[in-house]
């Protein structure tokens, strides 16, 4: 029973202990009160279910999706080139700060602002290109202004001025849960920026709360806004996220000169061409890829280049193969093949993901109509219908293979692979083995 409130309202309020949460008690009255199924209290735990999982808060839907956005600090000069900034020094065929905003945006950002203390010609300008992929990219020049821009209840994904780094340290960070600091137990890492305690340095990458950038809104005026950040992240209790191994490899890094982001730049241009996993892409086409990949880059050549000479040659291959050439026809397909590849690891650095995913499948496409002509070559020079029938059927079956939701395993069919396997057999005159063995191998890998 409860007395009070205006007017001297009264209502009586029963509810037996064997109701569930959620449910209206019976008000005697004019009001139906409804108690939420789950309540958090003032600085206690989240509700968890007997599972474990967390429920969601009274109020919220089910599957609230927490806002994700970026901040990019590009305030430091670069070592031996005054009044130049390093987020606009030469990375990747475009500024080292387009890139970390493709890094952001691939990580499932839906905004970026870049936090900067200076603004100069070359930063407008790699701030204008980036807009003109992502358009929602916006200058800040201090917390204030970036807890301002970010929408409430929203979490920050964090990049240090002049880091270089790849899409899964990247993904890693924007899918753990709560707040994050990427830390590197090595002091002497070329990852380590600042010490957080006796054993782990910040290494670049942190997950806050816009709360956490109002709070470094209220500090001295005089303060670093990436130190502060760094300190309150830290005194949140935010969760240490080990640099792993492979991510130093890949080229994760800070770097501060032309010369050390140029020698990042082909360790990070060679974990992209690892992207494809499968032994033929590993072995022959990946190889290929990271020989002409940095000479490409550092060139400027357009993404669009390797795409047209890519096409040409794969046009090549299918004329010679339909003018009863199939060795010659294989040969120049590979060649294309391995163009095709090598522009689609240039589209992934410049985030050009859809372009990426055309050229993956032109590499498709190539294979099934070179192995329909094989066949139907085959066909007209020894009226069987096996050959083609071979043909079609591997075609049919490689394209269960890539439609596939299972992640891919290395012994698993290509198209590249058929590609290998078919050349040395049209070489040789035995097309339709080659057929055949294509055909086996793309069932196995659906079996």
């Amino acid at each position: 029973q409860r007395r009070g409130g205006g007017a001297g309202a009264t209502c009586r309020c029963s509810r037996s202990r064997s109701d569930p949460p959620g449910r209206s008690l019976n008000v005697r009255g004019r009001f139906n009160l409804k108690l939420p199924s789950t309540i958090r209290l003032a600085n206690g735990p989240p509700p968890r279910d007997k599972l474990g999982e967390e429920l969601p808060l009274a109020g919220e839907p089910p599957n609230h999706r927490i806002m994700l956005a970026g901040l990019i600090f590009a305030v430091e000069e670069a070592e031996g080139r005054p009044g130049t900034l390093m987020a606009t020094l030469p990375f990747g065929g475009m500024t080292l700060l387009e890139y970390q905003a493709r890094l952001l945006f691939g990580a499932g950002a839906e905004q970026v602002l870049v936090a900067v203390g200076k603004m100069t010609p070359a930063l407008l300008t790699a701030v204008n290109r980036a807009a003109k992929r992502h358009p929602r990219i916006e200058i800040v020049r201090s917390a204030e202004e970036a807890a301002e821009k970010i929408a409430p209840g929203a979490q920050v994904l964090v990049m240090a001025d002049g880091l270089v780094t790849t899409d899964p340290v990247m993904d890693k960070m924007a899918t753990v849960g709560g707040e994050a600091l990427l830390v590197t137990d090595d002091p002497a890492s070329p990852a380590a920026i600042e010490r957080l305690d006796m054993r782990d340095s910040w290494a670049g990458v942190a997950r806050i709360t816009v709360e956490q950038l109002a709070q470094i809104a209220q500090m001295p005026e005089d303060y670093d806004f990436q130190s502060a950040l760094l300190r309150v992240a830290a005194q949140s209790g935010a969760e240490h996220v080990p640099l792993a191994t492979g991510w130093l490899k890949s080229g994760h890094a800070v770097e501060r000169s032309v010369e050390g982001l140029a020698a990042r730049n082909t360790g990070v241009l060679a974990a992209l061409t690892e992207r494809r996993t499968n032994w033929a892409d590993r072995w022959v086409f990946t190889r290929a890829a990271r020989i002409a990949l940095p000479e490409l880059v550092g060139r400027n050549v357009p993404g669009w280049t390797l795409s047209v000479a890519g096409g040409a040659i794969a046009a090549l291959a299918l004329v010679l193969t339909a003018m009863r050439w199939p060795g010659a026809g294989t040969v120049a397909a590979l060649a294309g093949t391995a163009t095709l590849a090598t522009g689609a690891a240039m589209a992934v650095l410049r985030g050009e993901d859809k372009r990426a995913r055309l050229l993956e499948w032109a590499i498709f496409a190539l294979f099934a109509l070179i192995a329909l002509l094989i066949g139907w070559g085959e066909f007209a020079a020894t009226a069987s219908t096996t050959p083609p029938v071979l043909a079609l059927v591997a075609m049919v079956a490689q394209l269960l293979v890539e439609r596939a939701p299972s992640r891919p395993r290395r012994w698993w069919s290509s198209p590249s692979a058929h590609l290998l396997i078919l050349t040395p057999f049209a070489l040789a005159g035995f097309a339709t083995i080659g057929l055949a063995a294509v055909a086996i191998y793309s069932f196995a890998t659906l079996a």
